[in-house]
């Protein structure tokens, strides 16, 4: 399994339109981004409650580009796929157990790169904190990085399952 290369201009010019529109319309703040080391491997662990989670921790460490697994099937076109590899995310074939993403997985934490990850492996359908699957633990176990966790908060009011649209709700990391 190759991992598609992003693009460092679209992830530094997405991750700006967001982050601005974020603490304009969210009121984005973030706390802690200094506890991710500035280079080497690491896992970010947090917490998924809705589709903003991700730009949030994005949002949330400016000093390296963070990269994403997500499931496949966000990205069921080429536009989506496109543009979501060209900012970091990395699919994953989740309904097929895909160990071979894994090992990748595991690869790019030995060799340097920034992966976050949310354990739940899906979003919450209630905002609450759901139990954490198991590949988490695999990662941990064999990649042997930091593991820095990270709680997210008013993503699921601002935009919960289901929902089309944000609501300017506060959102914090």
């Amino acid at each position: 399994m190759t991992v598609p290369l992003y693009s460092p201009w679209a992830y530094r010019l997405v991750s700006s339109l967001v982050r601005t529109f974020l603490k304009v319309y969210c009121r984005f703040e973030s706390y802690g981004g200094h506890h991710v080391p500035a280079q080497g491997g690491c896992i970010i662990a947090a917490n998924h409650a809705s589709f903003l989670d991700p730009p949030a921790v994005v949002c949330g460490i400016r000093h390296r580009v963070v990269r994403f697994l997500a499931r496949s099937t966000l990205m069921n076109n080429a536009w989506s796929y496109r543009f979501l590899t060209s900012v970091a995310v990395i699919p994953l074939a989740r309904e097929k157990g895909d160990i071979s993403i894994l090992k990748k997985a595991i690869q790019l934490l030995k060799e340097g790169t920034c992966l976050a990850l949310f354990p739940e492996g899906t979003r919450s359908h209630n905002g609450e904190i759901q139990t954490a699957k198991g590949g988490i633990g695999f990662l941990v176990a064999k990649a042997e990085v930091p593991v820095i966790p990270a709680y997210i908060e008013g993503t699921y009011k601002a935009m919960p399952r289901g929902s089309n649209y944000i609501k300017p709700y506060i959102v914090k990391i």
